[in-house]
């Protein structure tokens, strides 16, 4: 028996990086995925690729950043499969390490809307669902970064993400909703090419990295699905309202 099988999983950011190494693993156990980006291709990419292999799959194109673009989001996947059993709130983007002094306030906007307030609106929204079925599993990708060793912006978000998930967590936990949090430390994605770290605020970068231990080996999107995937389905039940690190112990420097 696969471990998703039959389940309906929303992954926002699903065209890339974790999000898509996630569509991969749920598919492959047995999941009906609706992935959500803004890059109509991308999509199409991973929607071709997937059901070569086998895979249920479909995507929305919509930013997440947008109020109305997550409730479309939830509407087409209720409108296709009549329930949401999984959401992995997945989409982010990174803030470039910039302190408060170098952030602006509108590259501020922009970090908390796509990293912060599209948790809150696609897990509101999701959760409209998931209490008339009375279960469902949220998974919120935060980071290491959430403990401040990031930019300004970024670890506000992301520590945010952690509250949430856990706010979430203790106003269900006498049901079968759930809602936890894997927390990725550097791991290979577009978010951290070498040419993005060229535009990174050298200096506060380098101030981070002297709190985490940047000398061990990087965890792989596979290792940060793999995680996802455990809070997603049944073998978790029990489980509710926790931060999961996945970092090979970068962030216990």
């Amino acid at each position: 028996m696969k471990r998703l099988q039959n389940k309906i999983a929303i992954i926002t950011g699903g065209n890339s990086g974790i999000g898509l190494a996630t569509a991969r693993l749920f598919c492959d156990e047995g999941a009906k995925v609706v992935i959500a980006g803004r890059r109509a291709a991308n999509n199409q990419q991973v929607i071709d690729k997937i059901r070569a292999a086998g895979g249920e799959i479909s995507a929305v194109q919509a930013d997440v950043s947008d109020m109305e673009d997550c409730k479309k989001i939830i509407k087409a996947t209720i409108q296709q499969h009549g329930r949401i059993d999984i959401l992995v709130n997945n989409a982010g983007i990174g803030d470039k390490h910039m302190p408060i002094n170098a952030c602006s306030e509108e590259w501020y906007d922009t970090v908390c809307k796509i990293d912060q307030y599209s948790v809150y609106y696609m897990s509101k929204y999701a959760l409209e669902h998931m209490e008339k079925a009375g279960k469902g599993s949220i998974v919120n990708v935060s980071s290491i970064g959430s403990q401040g060793v990031a930019g300004i912006s970024y670890s506000a978000a992301k520590a945010a993400v952690n509250s949430m998930t856990k706010n979430i967590a203790l106003y269900y936990a006498a049901t079968d909703i759930r809602c936890n949090a894997v927390a990725p430390g550097p791991t290979p994605t577009e978010l951290n090419t070498p040419e993005q770290f060229a535009t990174f605020h050298q200096e506060f970068a380098a101030a981070c990295a002297k709190h985490i231990d940047v000398t061990l080996p990087e965890a792989q999107s596979e290792d940060q699905a793999e995680a996802i995937l455990f809070f997603a389905s049944d073998v978790s039940k029990a489980i509710t309202g926790q931060i999961l690190y996945v970092d090979h112990g970068t962030s216990l420097y």
